[in-house]
């Protein structure tokens, strides 16, 4: 084991890699912390792993190269690092320059104020305003909507614990969301501003496209942090209250009916009514809910596991 490894996936970034690799040693060999840096070649098609076995030649005790079969994406590549790093505390940083080295004493001094997580806020963007602006609306949505304070959940500079990393489970794009799934297990998330610089060469990887997959995981990330353990009371909720839509709805024709078959009053008939079949599909669907959310609770109750309900913190003995 060693006291910290940096994690850096990275996609085509031959051209920042070896002053990114200069600027760590600069800060990682004056510090009193044994280190790492893992790279992650997620598929790069340019010379990014000519040059990262370079720096693998020239510094043998501290590189590490994990290289991927194809492109996987930022979250596999960084859970491929994880089950390569040797830290005590893993520090995940871009390879495009804009995060500062120099910040890395801080963030640590941070996260031994008894924090498990932190995240660097990058308080003064050097990005273009239109990624800011997409970036603070996701940041603010996710911030009020997961009951996580943040400013920055994007930001790929993070400090963790190495129990954070092994109680949470990353696929899809879930990097951008682990200060949620570590505030759900119970560890102490904060945040720390950092200086951001623009980006050094190359370009960015990301779109706007990004943005809206962030939305769709957010909404997974919303029901496995609220919901995973306890489906009925998503789907049984949202099942009663169709359902009882539609008894209200079939309650209000049934009474036309009978008024209209009894002959006291002139209406017409109600079997063409478009609210009518609202009232019958809201009646299927309520069923239909109600029906899933009871299925997810057998398929929890036959995969129970007691060790997936809690993250242990510190096992005390005599």
């Amino acid at each position: 084991m060693v006291d910290l490894s940096i994690v850096i996936p990275l996609l085509n970034e031959e051209d920042n890699l070896r002053l990114l690799h200069e600027r760590l040693t600069a800060v990682l060999t004056s510090s009193p912390h044994s280190y790492e840096i893992v790279f992650v070649d997620d598929g790069s098609t340019d010379n990014s792993l000519k040059v990262l076995q370079g720096l693998l030649e020239c510094d043998p005790d501290h590189v590490k190269i994990v290289e991927l079969q194809r492109n996987f994406g930022k979250t596999t590549a960084m859970v491929a690092a994880f089950q390569n790093a040797r830290g005590n505390i893993i520090v995940t940083m871009d390879a495009d320059l804009q995060d500062d080295p120099n910040e890395i004493p801080g963030m640590l001094e941070t996260l031994n104020e008894g924090n498990d997580l932190v995240v660097a806020w990058r308080k003064e963007r050097m990005d273009k305003a239109k990624k800011k602006l997409s970036s603070r609306i996701f940041n603010k949505t996710v911030s009020n909507l997961a009951g996580v304070s943040l400013h920055d959940f994007n930001c790929g500079f993070k400090v963790y614990r190495h129990t954070v990393i092994k109680s949470i489970r990353l696929y899809s794009d879930l990097h951008r969301f682990t200060p949620v799934l570590a505030a759900w297990n119970g560890f102490r998330v904060t945040e720390r501003p950092v200086v951001h610089h623009p980006r050094h060469a190359g370009e960015s990887k990301y779109g706007t496209g990004r943005v809206l997959r962030g939305f769709m995981d957010l909404i997974m990330v919303l029901f496995i942090t609220r919901f995973l353990r306890q489906p009925l009371r998503l789907f049984g909720w949202l099942g009663v209250g169709v359902f009882s839509l539609g008894v209200l709805l079939n309650v209000y024709f049934a009474t036309l009916w009978l008024i209209r078959f009894l002959g006291l009053a002139a209406i017409a008939p109600i079997g063409t009514r478009p609210l009518f079949s609202v009232g019958i599909l809201s009646l299927i669907l309520g069923i239909q809910l109600i029906s899933i959310g009871l299925l997810g609770e057998m398929i929890r109750y036959f995969t129970y596991r007691p060790s997936d309900e809690y993250v242990i913190r510190k096992v005390w003995t005599a």
